[in-house]
């Protein structure tokens, strides 16, 4: 019976884990989806971008 408890007791906490965790998930997912529509309703977005990136990699002598 003590077997079955402690698997019991595990197995309630996997499950509020589990939760915890897509809760998380959908939280990042909004927030990703938030900044996203706000960038490309911003007027200052298009004036911020780079035509290209330069490299940081060290000159060679």
């Amino acid at each position: 019976m003590y077997e079955y408890e402690l698997q019991q007791l595990r197995t309630a906490d996997l499950i509020r884990r589990a939760d915890h965790e897509r809760l998380v998930r959908e939280a990042t997912r909004a927030r990703r989806t938030a900044r996203s529509a706000a960038a490309q309703n911003s007027a200052e977005h298009e004036s911020h971008t780079r035509g290209f990136r330069r490299t940081r990699s060290a000159r060679a002598a």
